[in-house]
């Protein structure tokens, strides 16, 4: 009987001492953890973030946006690029868009004096390492070369780029050389960063693309003397 009662004794000091152990514990552990704060939500910390404010595509014309129209020369209003092309009786791409001369964006059957081509697309420059030179025990004299650069032809409503370079004379006389423009016609070419116009007996050129002055008076035969 007494073995019984001490084993008994025994189970309780056992399991009295566990109970004292696991209240220890979790004291401990939730006593090092206060003060800190929850952590965000995951939805908060990362994820899917939408912006709502997407740039607009600027490489392309709003063709809901209305333009100046012109109808044979005439200005008929601002109608919206389909509108135009109705009113013109062709195809909405086959309408010549550009600056008028006011400047305004504006849109016509073909390109005439009354309407400028907008100018083709910028190209990167591309810088051109000079070769090197030889000393020489005398400076002779060198001839300047007249400067090449881009040479640009409009016709059927788009810019067409030369294959090569040329001088400005080189790419007036390859666009314009015994070509004959009628009256109220003109014809349209781009050099470097300057516009070119054939209009009847002389060739125009602007850098501004609106303002253009005479660069040389067309000769016999429609012929274009040399420039620059």
């Amino acid at each position: 009987m007494d073995f019984t009662d001490r084993r008994t004794q025994l189970v309780i000091a056992g399991g009295a001492l566990a109970l004292i152990a696991g209240v220890l514990i979790g004291w401990a552990m939730t006593s090092g953890h206060r003060g800190e704060r929850a952590p965000p939500p995951p939805a908060s910390r990362g994820g899917l973030v939408i912006d709502s404010n997407a740039a607009p595509n600027e490489g392309h014309m709003d063709p809901t946006k209305p333009l100046r129209c012109f109808v044979a020369g005439q200005f008929v209003g601002e109608l919206t690029l389909a509108q135009c092309a109705q009113h013109n009786g062709v195809a909405t791409d086959a309408l010549d868009v550009g600056v008028d001369p006011s400047g305004a964006l504006a849109a016509a059957e073909q390109a005439g004096t009354v309407l400028t081509p907008l100018p083709p697309p910028a190209e990167p420059a591309t810088p051109v390492a000079a070769p090197p030179t030889a000393p020489t025990a005398a400076a002779a004299p060198q001839a300047v070369s007249a400067p090449t650069g881009s040479c640009w032809r409009y016709s059927e409503s788009q810019w067409r780029k030369l294959p090569t370079d040329l001088t400005l004379n080189a790419c007036v006389q390859t666009l314009f050389a015994g070509r004959c423009e009628r009256q109220g016609g003109a014809t349209y070419g781009r050099w470097l960063q300057q516009t070119l116009r054939l209009v009847p007996g002389r060739v125009e050129i602007s850098g501004d693309n609106r303002s253009f002055r005479t660069l040389v008076e067309q000769g016999g035969g429609c012929s274009v003397p040399p420039v620059g």
